[in-house]
């Protein structure tokens, strides 16, 4: 069919350069018309599907969209002309020039979205860009034999220019499939309602470890690598895990035992230390615990293996709080004890079961000394909130029926006088005949 189309174009006259020329320009601003329109008809559309059915991830995702389909429209409406019709000359070059921005803008913008760096994706670009023209221009055999005629000898090795494009082709793909695995795999776990938050991390933690594997053992396929000659790095590997990276590993076993072993998992309240908060993320190096000032904690998980950790959620959410309370010697006791019940149970996230209590702890040298308990389910949104708001109720309760606070207290002596006189010289006291 393609000689069908070059005998026709050649009996009307297609080789005149001026016309090969209009018909590449006049294409040229077609596909990019084409990408323009894809882009603001299609973009909020795919935006806005993506971020429904991936949530926060995917909105930070989906904001490169409208580029992906500017970009890939036209370069899927500059790809058939430049394969089917005859072009050459300064027409060729403008179509080629086109097609080759156009495809390597999109391969950059796709591996954006997978989150790759933004100087790995120029590179990337600029070496498709310079590849696809390449192409276009007169084949890619005359530049590979090129880039593989530019070697360097490492011992018995020979590494060429042209193994270097190849790995850095072969790792940038690798790269962004395995990010989009791990969205896809984090993703799926994620709406599994049947296990718990300690399950589904662990289950996640595990399908990245194993899509990593999986993206190591096709990159060592498909560049040809001959696994023995790694022993040299497996050993060197061996030492670098023993001296240099032990911590890392071992935060990282760390992190898998937690999850296996339950004893903490993402939502639960803990304190280590001086750290109290909320577990938000169980990472492979670090634990992220988030406090009530919306400060972020990373604690190594060694640290939660080997150090105690008050884990005020681990077999019940159910928390026991303590606030103390100091009345005057001559209140009310019943009374007063009564108030501090009463103002316990209107808190409204004080639990009605079990019920409030109020101990008298001892009689202190100020006052008698209480001890109110309330029970919570909800120790991630704070403490120190509930006992404000119990002691706020009980400063107007006890306002209201007469119950005193004690004041600090304290006596004075003055004996005799001093024995120190302004002018004279320390004297002992005087002799009265007694």
């Amino acid at each position: 069919m393609t000689h069908m189309i070059n005998q026709w174009l050649a009996q009307m006259g297609w080789s005149a350069q001026k016309e090969q020329l209009a018909v590449a320009a006049a294409l040229f601003a077609v596909a990019a018309l084409a990408g323009e329109l894809a882009a603001r008809l299609g973009g909020p559309a795919c935006m806005s599907w993506v971020q429904s059915r991936f949530g926060v991830r995917g909105a930070l995702s989906s904001k490169h969209l409208p580029e992906l389909l500017r970009f890939g429209a036209g370069a899927v409406i500059l790809a058939f002309p430049l394969t089917i019709l005859p072009f050459d000359g300064p027409a060729l070059m403008v179509l080629s020039t086109g097609f080759s921005a156009a495809l390597a803008m999109t391969v950059s913008t796709v591996l954006r979205i997978g989150g790759m760096p933004l100087w790995t994706c120029i590179i990337l670009a600029i070496t498709i860009f310079v590849l696809t023209m390449a192409g276009a221009l007169g084949g890619v055999g005359p530049l590979t034999a090129s880039l593989d005629a530019t070697a360097l000898h490492v011992g018995m090795r020979r590494i060429s220019l042209l193994t270097v494009v190849n790995f850095l082709i072969v790792a940038a793909v690798l790269f962004t499939a395995t990010r989009v695995a791990n969205h896809l795999v984090t993703h799926a776990v994620g709406r599994l309602s049947a296990l718990d938050l300690s399950q589904r991390a662990l289950i996640q933690k595990l399908g990245s470890l194993a899509v990593v594997l999986v993206a190591l053992l096709f990159g060592v396929d498909i560049l040809g690598i001959d696994l023995t000659t790694l022993t040299v790095f497996s050993g060197a590997f061996g030492l670098a895990v023993g001296f240099g990276l032990q911590k890392t590993f071992g935060n990282l076993i760390a992190g898998l035992i937690l999850l296996m072993d339950k004893s903490v998992k993402p939502g639960d309240v803990v304190a280590v230390g001086d750290t109290f908060g909320a577990i938000n993320k169980i990472g492979i190096r670090a634990v992220s615990v988030i406090t009530r000032d919306g400060k972020e904690h990373l604690i190594p998980n060694e640290q939660l293996m080997t150090q105690p950790v008050e884990n005020w959620s681990f077999s019940s959410r159910d928390v026991r709080i303590h606030i103390p309370v100091v009345i005057a010697y001559d209140s009310d006791l019943k009374l007063a004890q009564k108030l501090m019940i009463q103002a316990a149970k209107a808190s409204r996230r004080v639990l009605p079961k079990p019920e409030p209590s109020v101990w008298l702890l001892a009689y202190g040298e100020r006052g008698l000394e209480h001890d109110i308990m309330v029970w919570i389910i909800d120790p991630e949104q704070g403490v120190g909130n509930v006992q404000s708001d119990i002691l706020n109720r009980l400063w107007e309760l006890f306002r209201a029926n007469g119950i005193g606070l004690p004041y600090p207290q304290r006596d004075v002596h003055l004996h005799g006088e001093p024995l120190h006189k302004p002018g004279g010289a320390n004297l002992p006291p005087a002799d009265d005949g007694r």
